[in-house]
């Protein structure tokens, strides 16, 4: 694997073509060097860049998973496929546990994604980082005030949160895998959680 570090842009870029998650977009990257079509292929090889085609299909089907961590904290969780059959499946029942013990693990997360998110609280948001940077230089301001908000995001946003069991994975690279798995569209639909005198 070469030492090749990718970009943001780059990661957004290889994103919008393969749906693929940043964890992966970044691996791919490393190891083509920066090519992008070669970081296509390597995703296309391994059966992640197909989940950016399939995720226009609609997920009716699924399952709502409960879990309840030491009568404390509790969480519902509904996680939507497209087939009764892969809802079905130990693979699929496997990760929605495990998205209920992220959820449960994170009291930080409010929202499913950043398009959850109202719009009047991201620029809130965004004008208390100004004010934050109000004296740094007036060229970076800007930077510094979305740099807080993208990482603001990232604690709040269910699908950005790196995930608790490996921290070089997000949840949503989490995601991507079983629709790559599954062949289907997976979908984190809604959820609540239930923390005792909270």
């Amino acid at each position: 694997m070469s030492d090749y570090e990718a970009t943001a842009a780059e990661v957004k870029a290889l994103r919008e073509v393969t749906g693929a998650g940043i964890m992966e977009c970044k691996n791919a990257l490393r190891e083509s060097a920066g090519d992008q079509d070669g970081a296509v292929k390597l995703l296309r090889e391994r059966g992640i860049a197909k989940t950016g085609k399939r995720a226009d299909r609609t997920t009716t089907e699924g399952l709502i998973e409960a879990y309840v961590h030491g009568g404390r904290i509790g969480v519902l969780v509904e996680i939507g496929c497209e087939t009764d059959f892969v809802a079905g499946t130990d693979e699929f029942k496997s990760f929605a546990h495990e998205i209920a013990l992220q959820i449960s693990a994170s009291s930080d997360a409010r929202w499913v994604s950043r398009e959850d998110v109202p719009a009047e609280l991201i620029e809130s948001e965004l004008d208390i980082y100004r004010t934050q940077a109000a004296d740094k230089p007036e060229n970076v301001r800007d930077k510094i005030a979305q740099g807080k908000l993208g990482k603001w995001l990232s604690t709040v946003c269910l699908l950005e949160q790196p995930y608790v069991r490996d921290s070089d994975r997000t949840v949503d690279d989490l995601r991507t895998e079983i629709a790559a798995k599954t062949g289907e569209n997976v979908q984190i639909k809604r959820f609540t959680r239930y923390e005792r005198g909270a």
